[in-house]
């Protein structure tokens, strides 16, 4: 097995958490094993499922410490890793820096645009700044998705398109024709660009019209201000009671089976979400927005419906279709189970990273 060093944030367990330890999960089938550098504190740590793959607790003391860099260094020497793999702005810093003292390739994954990762302009810029530096160091470059793929091309830079990709879930039971209510199912970890306000303004209108549906919100916060900021708007909104906040769940099989419909109203910033993915494996339809990456997965009218960004009127008419029956929950549900398998498998994943990292080591 080939060795490969995975440096990443590790603060979060979402999407782009999730590709690393399914990739730590599967690269093994294809020659190659997983280890992984942790530049913060967090989830990552307790969450992941890949547990025979080493994990280094290599923690910053703050954005500026580089000491990092020269432990592991010293990990790369001494465990004969052949491989760096970065995934965000500050882990490629890092990852740079110890490529040019080891020699060892790096190779870096973009999991979305870095010029429209958040909502701050300034922190924005800088990552892109960094990231633009550094990436040159990089041997190869891996996209999630095409449209990502046109942000790495617009840089400057070569790119591979691997599209993101989970494991088959258990499929959801086909909806009973005589259940009326609605459960619309929110699955992330919350921070503005995810656009819940938007989801909240649509219940607030299907509500007003009389329709049986209620919010299932599955994920945590990204700050206490931001929780408190939501919640707050729910209670003006009057949907106290027409919302359940389900926190950080591990069992994703379990919630997918508590929800009818999958709605994801992103403003910006994704690259390809792995939520959606997960729900389209277990024959969930979708209701997402058409932000960049997003309609590479769900094409409108046949796995799901995509809305226009930041309006809630087009995002609860598009949930109203679904309660009207105006269009079929169980044949985009099968055409999302289809489609998943066919195009989105986290196997299908690791096999292209793997071809990739072929490439950079035979010299290509």
């Amino acid at each position: 097995m080939t060795p490969v060093l995975h440096i990443i944030n590790g603060e979060h367990y979402a999407g782009a958490e999730r590709v690393q330890d399914l990739l730590g999960q599967q690269l093994s089938n294809f020659g190659y094993r997983a280890g992984f550098a942790c530049l913060k504190r967090g989830q990552f740590a307790t969450m992941r499922k890949c547990l025979d793959a080493t994990l280094y607790d290599v923690a910053m003391k703050n954005r500026f410490d580089l000491s990092p860099v020269w432990r592991l260094a010293r990990i790369i020497r001494s465990e004969g890793y052949r491989l760096i793999h970065t995934h965000t702005a500050r882990s490629a810093v890092v990852g740079g820096l110890v490529s040019l003292l080891t020699g060892v390739p790096l190779v870096h994954h973009v999991h979305s645009p870095t010029t429209c990762d958040t909502t701050h302009r300034f922190r924005n810029w800088i990552n892109c700044l960094v990231e633009r530096i550094v990436l040159r160091r990089a041997k190869a470059l891996i996209a999630v998705s095409e449209a990502v793929g046109s942000y790495v091309r617009e840089q400057g830079f070569g790119v591979f398109v691997v599209p993101n990709g989970v494991p088959a879930r258990h499929a959801v039971p086909a909806r009973d024709p005589a259940k009326t209510d609605w459960t619309l199912g929110m699955v992330a970890l919350f921070r503005p660009r995810k656009g819940l306000e938007i989801l909240l303004e649509a219940l607030t209108l299907l509500r007003s019209r009389g329709l049986p549906v209620r919010l299932r919100a599955v994920g945590s916060f990204e700050t206490p201000e931001y929780e408190s900021h939501i919640k707050r708007l729910a209670s003006q909104l009057n949907l106290g009671s027409a919302i359940d906040w389900a926190g950080f769940a591990r069992d994703i099989d379990g919630e997918l089976a508590q929800i009818d419909l999958f709605v994801l109203p992103s403003l910006f910033g994704e690259g390809l979400p792995m939520v959606v993915l997960e729900a389209m494996s277990a024959g969930l339809p979708v209701v997402a927005s058409t932000v960049p990456g997003v309609p590479e997965a769900v094409r409108d009218g046949v796995e799901g419906l995509l809305v226009e960004p930041a309006n809630p009127a087009d995002l609860a008419a598009a949930i109203q279709r679904f309660i009207s029956r105006e269009v079929s929950w169980n044949e985009l549900g099968s055409k999302a189970r289809l489609r998943h398998a066919e195009c989105f498998s986290d196997v299908r994943m690791a096999g292209e990273v793997a071809r990739v990292y072929d490439r950079v080591l035979s010299g290509k």
